[in-house]
Formats: structure tokens, sequence, C-alpha cells
């Protein structure tokens, strides 16, 4: 005689009734791995509904960690701090080259930086249509295509008149003016944005400033040895379109933040790429016909000195948007003020440059501006942005995200 047991939703078995206790029912087996996909990027990895981790927000991280000093003691804070740092050397060597360039003449700017967009669409976007598909590649990137559009007419123009300033003017002139793109950013993203920055921020960013202001005052006791002398009659066309240049750099630095906020980055560099590639390229038959005719095109070291300007160019592009999401817009500018040291140092050597002694008090007063700009800002830092929601819902979830973190809070970015 048996008797049944139903001792489990999932299973039904049968045991004799004596001779001992009824079998007990077998466990069901763990749930298969789980893994929601979203944009193109990991959202979840749960092993079983029984393993299910308990609800964490970004504020549960934050709990208990205190405010003051809590973002310096992370990782992800000397990440950034490296990574700005090697932005900067980038974008310094780009800035090396285009006055190697302009001094051979080779000038023509559009056609300068058309390689770099070319190089980032073959790369970029290549892997994104490998990601996606084809078809899942139109669905994904067609609808946002005004967005990126805008973006890369932003930055095409910001190298474009940077690249055309050195013509008029020096390589520190040029660099020190960058520091506008800083106004610009702080203003479009408390305007549009809703970013409300802390006073240490503030004082973050004047301290750097000063720096620069030291640079400032170094050169003119130095009567300009070292920036390589004044440019003639000229310096004030290339100073304007420094200002230009840094204006658009500004306006596109917000603009791609936002972008990489909420969707992958492969897709947006890709499209930066492709699009700058069009613009560029349109601009250069447009506007650089009379570079073409004027530029050395016979010396071999134009074609190293273009080829090490738009690797470098393509380098700062990729981590740029990384840091991006782990800090910010304004964060990335001020980064780049030690551009100016770096590009004294790499001058010495290149340029036959001298350095001032009041150069190094500047580089230090840069870098203790970037420590004082995260002094009061909580462990997650810059990357939880106030337009992506409370738990940044309404964000991708990928590397450097605080959505990431917040739903693996053991990940370092």
């Amino acid at each position: 005689m048996e008797q049944s047991i139903a001792g489990h939703p999932a299973i039904e078995r049968t045991a004799p009734a004596i001779d001992g206790p009824p079998a007990l029912p077998m466990p069901k087996d763990p749930a298969p791995e789980v893994v929601v996909v979203k944009d193109g990027e990991a959202q979840q990895d749960y092993r079983s509904p029984e393993r299910l981790p308990a609800a964490t927000t970004a504020d549960d991280i934050e709990q208990g960690k205190g405010v003051w000093f809590a973002y310096l003691r992370t990782k992800n804070f000397w990440i950034v701090l490296l990574l700005g740092q090697v932005l900067a050397l980038c974008i310094t060597s780009t800035n090396t080259f285009s006055s190697l360039l302009a001094e051979e003449p080779f000038s023509i700017p559009a056609f300068q930086t058309f390689w770099n967009y070319a190089l980032l669409n073959a790369i970029y976007t290549s892997y994104s249509v490998y990601h996606y598909g084809p078809k899942g590649y139109a669905s994904e990137v067609l609808p946002s295509g005004w967005k990126y559009l805008i973006l890369s007419f932003l930055d095409v123009e910001g190298n474009y008149f940077t690249v055309l300033a050195y013509r008029y003017t020096t390589i520190l002139s040029a660099q020190l003016i960058n520091f506008w793109a800083i106004v610009i950013v702080v203003l479009i993203s408390t305007v549009f944005l809703h970013v409300r920055y802390h006073w240490t921020q503030i004082l973050g960013i004047v301290i750097c400033i000063g720096g620069v202001g030291i640079l400032f005052g170094s050169d003119h006791i130095a009567n300009g040895s070292t920036t390589g002398g004044i440019s003639g009659g000229n310096q004030l066309k290339g100073d304007l379109f420094a200002l230009a240049g840094a204006t658009f750099y500004g306006l596109s630095n917000v603009a791609e933040e936002f972008l990489v906020s909420k969707r992958p980055l492969y897709e947006v560099v890709g499209q930066l790429g492709f699009w700058g590639m069009f613009i560029s390229g349109a601009q250069t038959g447009i506007f650089d016909r009379d570079g073409f005719r004027t530029a050395n095109w016979y010396d071999g070291k134009v074609g190293g000195y273009l080829t090490g300007y738009t690797l470098c160019l393509t380098i700062f592009y990729s981590g740029a948007p990384l840091m991006f999401r782990l800090a910010s817009a304004a964060f990335f500018n001020i980064s780049l003020l030690t551009g100016n040291f770096w590009g004294v140092v790499i001058g010495v050597k290149v340029f036959h440059l001298s350095i001032h002694w009041m150069y190094p008090i500047a580089f230090v007063c840069i870098i203790g501006g970037l420590t004082v700009y995260f002094v009061g800002k909580n462990v997650l830092g810059e990357a939880r942005k106030p337009w992506l929601g409370q738990n940044q819902e309404n964000g991708v979830s990928g590397v450097g995200t605080a959505r990431r973190k917040v739903e693996r809070p053991n990940v370092i970015i």
C-alpha cells in the first residue's frame, strides 16, 4: 500500500506507508541565470529568486558614509584624478602636433580633424552594428540621430576653431583661453540639467583658475619666453578663434555628458565619429581649399605629425566619455587646465622653451583645486546625475555610472 506525498508545488512523489517516515520532497532546481539587457548593457544578474538581494538605493550606498571627504576616500577619486591627467596630456599632445603642422606650413583645420572622426567611426560604429545587428542598430540609433548630429556639429566647430587659432597665436595662449569652456559648462549645466554645485566645487574651480593666473603671471615675468614669444599682429585674431573653440567645446561637453548618461558609450562615440566625419568633410571642401593649395605636402614629417595628432585625439575621445560618467563636464574641463603645464614640459624639448620656476607652483595649485572640488561630495560623487532620478533609473547601467553602482555595490567603476 502506498500513499501520495505532496510536499512541494513542483513535485509529487509516493512513499511506503510503513517502514519509516515518508520521503522528503526534492528541492527545486535553482532558477537559471537571468540577465536583463537594456540599451545594450546588462542591468541585472541574479542566480535564483531565493537569492535576490535586498533592494539597494543610492541613498543606501551613501548612508552613514558622511559627506565631508567621503569621495576622497574612494578609489574612484584617484581614478578620475589620474584619468584627467591622461586626458590633459593627450590634448596637450594634439596641441603640440597642431603647432608643428602650422610651422611646416600645414594648417587645414577641418581636414586635420576629419581623420579622427573617421577612425572613431571605424572603431565604435562597427562595434555598435556588430552588437545590435543591422536592424537593431537602425532601431536603436535612428531615433536619437538628431541629437548626435547636434553634438557632432558642436564638437567639429570646437576642433575647427581651436586648430585655426594656432595659425595666429601661441600654444600657451590658446590653452589658457580654454578656461572659458568651464564658465560655459557651469552655466549650461545649471540652467538646463539642474545641476547644483556645492560651494566647495566652486572654490575648487576658483583655485584651479588661480593656478592658471599664476601661469599668466610667470609668463609676464619671463616676457613671453615660456610661450615662444608673441605671434605678431594676428595675436588677437588667434585668441578670438581660441575663444570660439572653447565655447563650442563647453557646449559639446555638456551635451556629451547628458547623452552618455543615457546611452552606451560605444553608441555615443560611434555616432559622434559618424556625423563628425561628414560635417568635417563638408567643411574641408568649403573652407579649406586655400589651405590645400598652400600646404607643404612633400615633407615626410607632415604625415608623422598628422598621424600623431589623430591617434592622440582618438585616445582622448575614447577616455572623455568615461570621465563624463564618473565625474562631470566641469571636472573634465578643470582637469585639462594642467595641460598648460604639460604643454610647457613638452615645449622645453620640442620648441626649446624655458620653464619658469612658478610653473610647478601653478601645477600644484591646480591639482589642489581638483581635490578641493570633491571635498563636499558623497561616495558616489558626481556619478549620481540629478536628471536621471533618485536611483538613476532613467539612465543606462554601464561602466562608470551610479546606476551600475546601485545595482552592483561591489564594483569599482
